[in-house]
């Protein structure tokens, strides 16, 4: 195949394929790009290949497992990110071995590439004592002050991703009476959040403060930064380090690595302790399955056993019989 043939096929993968088909978000369009950019940066430098006239059947299989080598080894990217440019690419040579059929041998060679396991992190949420010291930290006397505490409690009330608060506008909120909030998540799927009535007070107080409960601005972007533009995930971040930093003044023991998604954990474990089934969590935080919540309840259930460990009295030596003297506990197992 010729490269214009590769590059029409990219440009219609990119442009139409994911857009138009698979009705994939522009975040999602861009990570793809970027895959597909960095891998043509490493053909040209890394293997010495002209773009220009590059041919399918030159990304082969050590090709593609050399990239991903040079993902970890060369530009430090962790496994989780080295499985998602995979996945990327995965997603491509699918549509490739349906735009060019003569490569589907070739195809099922690159899509047999496996994805790396990893050691998932600890599962990281914060008590309501360090909610509190968080939230007690904006300045209410400022209106940035007063914004960042209605962001901040709608980030946690919802439990919604950084993406998700980014994209609100005005017209996704609604302040009566059920008051709610329209996310738009993963794959663009709408749900809806109830909120609780302390943060419909502060949002009710935002809105009036800054003129967005005007019909005229349903459309504005419902959170800002001081240049009036639209936040970003690394301003939402930086804001929440600066008051973790002023809460450990009086909370030494509040963890330093709190992200906006440590929000999302908090929300959900907390629903999860106070007997929320997890069917319903699944719904509230947008998961696509259910395993993904049960996250939450393997954490938890965790937790309860290490706390159990604490309190449980060391047993004395030989005060318990072994199981091998249960005669009738055996025959059950052989039973089974």
């Amino acid at each position: 195949m010729t490269r214009p043939d590769f590059a029409r096929i990219l440009q219609a993968f990119l442009s139409e394929y994911l857009p138009m088909q698979r009705n994939v978000s522009p975040h999602t369009i861009r990570s793809y790009r970027d895959t597909m950019t960095l891998l043509l940066r490493f053909c040209r430098d890394q293997r010495r290949l002209r773009i220009e006239r590059l041919r399918i059947e030159e990304l082969d299989k050590q090709v593609i497992e050399g990239f991903l080598h040079y993902l970890e080894t060369e530009r430090g990217c962790s496994i989780r990110t080295r499985n998602q440019r995979l996945a990327a690419l995965h997603s491509f040579v699918r549509y490739l071995q349906i735009e060019a059929p003569e490569h589907i041998l070739h195809c099922q060679r690159l899509l047999a590439i496996p994805f790396k396991r990893y050691d998932r992190p600890a599962l990281h949420y914060l008590t309501a004592e360090h909610l509190r010291a968080i939230l007690e930290q904006p300045d209410r006397r400022t209106p940035m002050g007063r914004r960042d505490l209605a962001l901040l409690a709608l980030l946690y009330d919802t439990g919604a991703r950084v993406q998700e608060l980014l994209d609100l506008t005005v017209q996704d909120l609604r302040l009566e009476s059920p008051a709610q909030v329209q996310l738009t998540g993963k794959g663009r799927k709408t749900r809806i959040v109830p909120l609780l009535p302390s943060t419909v007070a502060l949002l009710t107080g935002y809105l009036r403060e800054h003129g967005l409960h005007q019909p005229h601005q349903l459309g504005r972007t419902l959170f800002v930064n001081r240049l009036g533009q639209r936040f970003t995930r690394t301003g939402i971040r930086d804001m929440i380090r600066k008051y973790i930093a002023r809460a450990q003044r009086t909370c030494p023991h509040l963890p330093n690595d709190v992200s906006p998604h440590t929000f999302r954990h908090s929300k959900a474990m907390h629903m999860l302790q106070a007997g929320i089934p997890l069917v319903i969590i699944r719904d509230f935080l947008g998961h696509a399955d259910i395993a993904t919540s049960e996250t939450y309840a393997r954490a938890d259930l965790d937790m309860k056993r290490r706390a159990l460990e604490k309190l449980a009295p060391a047993s004395p030596a030989g005060a318990l019989p072994s199981w091998q003297e249960d005669p009738s506990l055996l025959t059950w197992l052989r039973a089974l």
